[in-house]
C-alpha cells in the first residue's frame, strides 16, 4: 500500500512523520521506502528520507526534481529558469511502486503549494491517485487549515486516510490539547496519531490498512 503524505503547510512536520512510519514499517519487516519528488533549498529531507529508508536508494532515486532556491517549486523553477520536470517524478513514483510494497510520497509545502503551469502538488497528488496522509501542526489555528485541506482533498476525489497530529512546539497550549477532540467532531475521518519532535519512533497507525 501507497500513500501521499501531505502537510497543512510548510513545516508541520511532514518529513518527521514520513521517516516515523517508513521506520515503523520496516521494523515489521516490510519493504518501505520514503520518497521526496520534489525539493526545495536543499535535499535535508531526502537525506533523512533515505536514513529512514536504511540507503536501500540513491539520494536521486528518493528525489529526483531538486531546485535549489528555497521557494514553491513554481517559484523557484522560475528563478532559476528552469522547468518543474513533473513527468520525471511521476516515473520516479512508478519505478519504485514496481520494487517495493511500501512508498510513502512526501509532497514539498503544503497541498496546494504552486508546482508548474496552473498546477499544484494537489495536482500531482491527484495523478498518483494515493490515499492521503495529513499532518497537521498542532496549534492554534491548524483547525481552520485542516479542516480546508480534507475537504480539498475529498473535492477531488481522492481518500483523507487520516491524520496526524505533529506537535512540534515544545509547549502545549490549550488550542493543542483541544484540536483532536474538536476534530474528531468536525471529520469523519481518523486522527491517527499524535507525535512530539521528542519522540524517536511511532508505530504503524492500526487504522491505516498495509
Amino acid at each position: 500500500m501507497h500513500y501521499f503524505i501531505t502537510g497543512t503547510d510548510t513545516d508541520a512536520g511532514k518529513t518527521y512523520v514520513t521517516c516515523l512510519l517508513v521506520e515503523a514499517l520496516r521494523r515489521a519487516g516490510h519493504a518501505a521506502v520514503g520518497y521526496k519528488p520534489f525539493a526545495c533549498g536543499d535535499r535535508i529531507d531526502a537525506h533523512a528520507l533515505r536514513q529512514a529508508s536504511e540507503d536501500a536508494l540513491t539520494l536521486e532515486e528518493i528525489n529526483p526534481v531538486y531546485l535549489k532556491v528555497p521557494a514553491s517549486p513554481y517559484a523557484a523553477a522560475l528563478l532559476e529558469n528552469k522547468t518543474v520536470d513533473v513527468e520525471t517524478a511521476r516515473q520516479g513514483f512508478y519505478s519504485l511502486a514496481a520494487r517495493f510494497s511500501h512508498v510513502l510520497v512526501e509532497g514539498a509545502g503544503g497541498w496546494e503549494v504552486p508546482l508548474e503551469g496552473k498546477r499544484t502538488m494537489a495536482d500531482f497528488a491527484a495523478d498518483l491517485g494515493l490515499p492521503v496522509i495529513l499532518v497537521v501542526n498542532n496549534r492554534l489555528g491548524c483547525l481552520n487549515h485542516t479542516l480546508l485541506t480534507v475537504k480539498n482533498i475529498q473535492a477531488r476525489g481522492l481518500t483523507c486516510a487520516g491524520i496526524i497530529l505533529n506537535h512540534a512546539q515544545d509547549e502545549r497550549d490549550l488550542a493543542s490539547i483541544s484540536n483532536r477532540m474538536i476534530l474528531d467532531n468536525f471529520l469523519n475521518i481518523p486522527v491517527l496519531s499524535e507525535v512530539m519532535h521528542a519522540e524517536s519512533q511511532m508505530d504503524w497507525p492500526a487504522d491505516l490498512p498495509l
